[in-house]
């Protein structure tokens, strides 16, 4: 059955919009100066013969504005907690305290504000990529009905512009979260 042109601009603009969220989802784990639940919220952690995310076995909370505080609802998973934030590769030391786990976010350099920088724009990159993937898929679509017939080349045409003005809509509000983000990143 053929789409029609509302459907495949529906689809797309719908396609880009969460392909920029799922960039400002990620952008969330990029490391800056301050201390958030979110940079390790989502750290899979192997406990009860399962994987789980650090959020769905513990409360996390900030009690100073570099230092994040673990508290595993089951205290015997502190460990696997601990070892699951290390092998997570952010650079943080996580300290057993009792109960709970400790991480003091080191103060950043210059060269690790870069690097969390880089991974912001490969990320951004990615992100324009998937839409102009989605811009691809919907170009097609659109030349697809018009082979088919019952589409005038006026609509497509129109549709094709408008498909074009959401793909570098969508592209731009990436690059407003990404220099927002750099921005972030930098502010010592």
């Amino acid at each position: 059955m053929p789409m029609d042109i509302d459907e495949i601009i529906f689809e797309a603009e719908e396609k880009m919009t969460k392909t920029e969220q799922v960039v400002v989802h990620d952008f969330i784990g990029v490391r800056t100066g301050k201390a958030s639940p979110s940079l390790i919220e989502n750290i899979q952690v192997d406990v009860y013969g399962s994987i789980m995310r650090i959020r769905e076995l513990a409360g996390i909370t900030t009690p100073e504005s570099r230092m994040l505080v673990v508290q595993p609802w089951d205290a015997s998973t502190v460990h696997a907690i601990e070892k699951a934030i290390q092998k997570a590769n952010l650079g943080l030391n996580p300290t057993v305290d009792k109960k709970s786990i400790r991480i003091v976010l080191p103060e950043l350099s210059t060269e690790r504000r870069l690097e969390f920088s880089k991974i912001a724009k490969k990320m951004a990159e990615d992100g324009r990529v998937s839409v102009r993937h989605v811009r691809r898929e919907a170009m097609e679509a659109l030349k697809k009905a018009k082979t088919d017939g019952g589409v005038t080349e006026d609509a497509v045409e129109h549709a094709e512009k408008e498909i074009q003005q959401l793909t570098d809509s969508t592209i731009k509000k990436i690059d407003v979260h990404l220099a927002h983000k750099e921005k972030e990143i930098m502010t010592v």
